[in-house]
């Protein structure tokens, strides 16, 4: 299958859109503009109580007129592109293909020689998230706005999560030996104040700044820039660091390892400032650093927890060494007290993070909507994954029975070859959803081959169903739709037959936002949908009930700028308690009850609307190989810049001694 990589098939249908758009853009900005001056944020409204001139106010006064002038003039204008621009979508290709061109920091035919040298199997880390990236007006109805500059933000988080180098622990204590999760975490480090107890709850990721060799730099442009040619290793290289710490029994530190981590904080010299300041994104109040803050790894603010002892190969490094290597940010592993695993037979770990995973290998993206923002989007992403699919949809009546206005808002991004892709929308959409080309996109991967060069493929489907509360038929129906697809996406694509197979597959993951929960009432149907009988969720007991580690994903748009929420490391010590998940999570709906949110809360089961799901399962693979998981995390890194939380899950496919 070819992969297109420009929207039509031709450089002319290309120019005319172009010359379309250029008609509808003046009318389409200034009627965001204007809206959008009418619907404050609450971070917005904060600002203006504190302004006794009413500066804004008398700036909207004056603003408007002219918005409404200047739309009126432009009227005309957009007419004639409307109709030029719309008969065109029907030559519309229904996604973008886009691959790194600087072939010097391209690494996806390196991955693909891994699996050999692996002996035994491989993991593979998938990210979801829904980023509200709207158009601004439309974005403020879910209390976030800036749109392109958050995008540039959210892309700059990911990549710069996803780039931290992968940091082994090891924990000397006799009641525990393990290994905690490599991939999520860098640093054990005890809870802040007085306790010091290292307990088996659920693992936390906060973060630091440290100097150290031997990993991959965090900073894309600009390590760039300074390696040159050097062949160094860049972005998304695996290269891990160890950190061994000696603990008492049960887990607590004595009082001079205590003193000894103090005092390595107070002798690390101070942070290196960024190298990726933006005045435009330091609009939205997102952005603004503040103590403690790692949301974004180019924060120049330090944590106040430090190395306790670093060990990178066979020696150990001396903190003065280590402050003279090169700037890295890392996490740092607590063992939480807050929250204790209740199961103990859970065969994976499970995380709140600060960070997205280190050595993110896919990542499926929704509400990508606003075409600028994809474009600010791609770019921050192309630093750390190789491949990008966006753009992915329909427009005008193509293919689809309503009228679309925009697109389904999906984007893909991978660090191995994309092989094949696929788009259908959902023909049943309602309200204001059928105005999107909401749909359904399929992916198929290669992520490495056998010594007797048979491929080794992966499935990915990505989708974002109906929103609107109480349309259950309508999600239903879109989740019939998504099955039959999917199976006729692996037939078309499958190249192997039982005899001779040429393709092994690897792993079959399904990932997006469902708009639904497993714990309200009014989405019995969905819950109970034969989709699950045929894809396993990590964070599902069965039809309504949850594990107990899981929690929602949905944020209480209202407090999303609150001073506990408005960052990485402060959304995830909230999140860790109870109270503060009621607080700041949206939780499930109920017939018994009122529609008071905080009535809701007291007397309903669950941790909150987990709405964004990952799925897998192992019907359809390779016969001889097991997939299991190894790692679930649920990520607070775009705190302020979205109302969802994303999820990550990586996943073990074994082998056994020998590839087949």
């Amino acid at each position: 299958m070819v992969l297109y990589t420009s929207p039509f098939p031709n450089s002319f249908l290309s120019v005319l859109h172009s010359f379309s758009w250029g008609l509808i853009f003046p009318c389409y900005w200034l009627a965001d503009r204007l809206v959008g001056s009418f619907v404050p944020t609450t971070y917005e409204k904060r600002q203006r109580a504190d302004d006794p001139c009413y500066f804004h106010a008398l700036c909207i006064i004056i603003t408007t007129p002219i918005y409404l002038a200047l739309l009126v003039a432009s009227l005309p204008f957009a007419l004639i592109g409307f109709l030029l621009w719309s008969p065109l979508q029907s030559a519309r290709r229904p996604y973008i293909y886009s691959r790194l061109k600087d072939k010097n920091h391209a690494n996806g035919a390196t991955l693909l020689t891994e699996w050999k040298a692996a002996g035994s199997g491989k993991s593979f880390c998938f990210g979801s998230a829904n980023v509200c990236l709207l158009p601004d007006s439309l974005a403020r109805f879910n209390n976030v706005f800036n749109t392109q500059a958050r995008a540039k933000e959210i892309g700059r988080r990911i990549r710069n999560g996803a780039s931290r180098p992968q940091i082994k622990i090891y924990i000397d204590s006799p009641t525990n030996t393990s290994i905690s999760a490599a991939s999520f975490s860098s640093l054990v480090s005890p809870q802040a104040g007085d306790n010091r107890t290292v307990n088996a709850g659920i693992k936390r990721t906060t973060s630091m700044e440290y100097k150290g060799e031997n990993c991959g730099s965090n900073n894309g442009e600009e390590s760039r820039e300074d390696k040159g040619g050097s062949g160094e290793p860049h972005e998304g290289e695996e290269n891990t660091c160890i950190v061994r710490i000696n603990g008492e029994e049960n887990g607590h530190m004595s009082d001079a390892e205590a003193d000894t981590v103090n005092g390595q904080a107070r002798a690390s010299g101070p942070a290196e400032p960024s190298l990726e300041g933006d005045a435009e994104v330091s609009k939205t109040p997102n952005h603004k650093q503040k103590e403690g803050d790692s949301g974004s790894l180019d924060s120049c603010s330090a944590s106040r927890e430090s190395l306790v002892k670093v060990r990178v190969g066979d020696g150990t490094v001396d903190q003065s060494t280590v402050n003279n290597k090169l700037l890295y940010k890392a996490s740092i592993m607590k063992k939480t007290s807050v929250r204790k695993k209740k199961h103990t037979d859970e065969t994976f770990d499970h995380e709140i993070s600060a960070f997205f995973p280190a050595n993110l290998d896919f990542l499926c993206l929704q509400e990508v909507f606003d075409k600028r923002a994809a474009e600010k989007l791609k770019e921050q992403l192309h630093h750390y994954f190789e491949y990008i699919v966006y753009d992915v949809g329909v427009y005008s009546c193509h293919s689809c029975c309503s009228f679309k206005f925009v697109n389904s808002g999906l984007l893909f991004a991978s660090r191995y070859p994309v092989m094949d892709a696929a788009y259908h929308c959902y023909p049943n959409g309602r309200g204001m959803d059928s105005l999107a080309s909401k749909g359904a996109l399929f992916l198929k991967v290669q992520v490495g081959s056998t010594p007797q060069d048979q491929r080794i493929v992966g499935y990915i489907s990505c989708t974002h169903l109906q929103a609107i509360a109480g349309d259950t038929t309508v999600r239903c129906e879109q989740l019939d739709m998504l099955q039959d697809w999917l199976s006729e996406f692996r037939k078309s694509t499958s190249s192997s037959s039982t005899a001779n197979p040429e393709e092994l597959v690897a792993f079959d993951v399904l990932c997006g936002d469902l708009n639904f929960d497993n714990c309200s009432s009014e989405d019995k149907l969905e819950q109970q949908h034969s989709l699950f009988t045929h894809y396993k969720d990590p964070c599902r007991v069965g039809p309504g009930e949850d594990k107990p580690w899981a929690i929602g994903t949905l944020l209480d748009p209202e407090g999303l700028y609150d001073e506990e929420v408005c960052t990485p490391d402060n959304l995830q010590k909230v999140l860790e308690s109870e109270e503060g998940r009621k607080g700041y999570l949206v939780y499930p709906t109920s017939k018994n009850h009122g529609s008071s949110q905080k009535g809701r809360k007291a007397s309903l089961k669950g941790n909150g609307r987990r709405i964004d799901y990952m799925l897998y399962t192992e019907e359809g693979l390779y016969l001889e190989w097991k997939v299991e998981v190894e790692e679930f995390s649920f990520i607070t890194q775009l705190a302020g810049l979205t109302d969802h939380l994303p999820v990550a899950m990586r996943l073990v496919v074994s082998t056994g001694e020998d590839d087949p």
